[in-house]
């Protein structure tokens, strides 16, 4: 953690998943809408937690029915308990595919920046936090439209999240 910028660590939490600090690894209420909008749309909206993600990412495959996902649920609990927010937004930078073929921060922004993980501007920070959902898809380099759009957005969330207090302990 000493070794990225704090501006990474919020730009990921403002993009991904904004009640990280205060949920125990599920966000029940961002379940409740996916699965409203799942059930009206073509298109699927997931409402998977960083710690989720994690679960998955570390532990699991990333395809799979109800099973893997039970066994998501199963590992989320236990991180969630073990590890605390810290390690898991830790592990999160650190395995999360954040290009084709590049995971964890470090190797994206060496990839996209040249430059390292701990030296990264809010600018930077929300570019790649913007490619999260898709990271084969929505691209820096070229910029999709996706990426475009979306990491002004992301800074503007890092404005607004950056002075609550829980959030201020996970920067550190």
């Amino acid at each position: 953690m000493k070794d990225m910028s704090p501006n990474v660590k919020l730009a990921v939490m403002a993009g991904e998943d904004q009640l990280f600090p205060d949920h125990n690894g599920f966000d029940f209420k961002s379940i409740q809408k996916a699965m409203k909008h799942n059930q009206k749309s073509k298109s699927l909206r997931g409402a998977s937690t960083i710690s989720q993600q994690v679960a998955k990412n570390v532990f699991l495959w990333q395809h799979g029915g109800y099973f893997r996902k039970g066994l998501e649920i199963y590992f989320t609990f236990m991180i969630e308990h073990v590890w605390g927010k810290k390690r898991i937004l830790e592990m999160y930078l650190n395995v999360a595919e954040m290009g084709q073929g590049l995971f964890g921060v470090e190797a994206a922004t060496q990839h996209y920046f040249h430059k390292s993980a701990k030296n990264l501007s809010r600018k930077e920070a929300a570019l790649i936090a913007a490619c999260l959902p898709n990271p084969k898809g929505y691209t820096i380099r070229p910029l999709s439209a996706h990426v475009a759009s979306r990491y002004p957005w992301i800074i503007r969330q890092m404005n607004n999240l950056e002075e609550d207090p829980d959030v201020q302990a996970l920067l550190k």
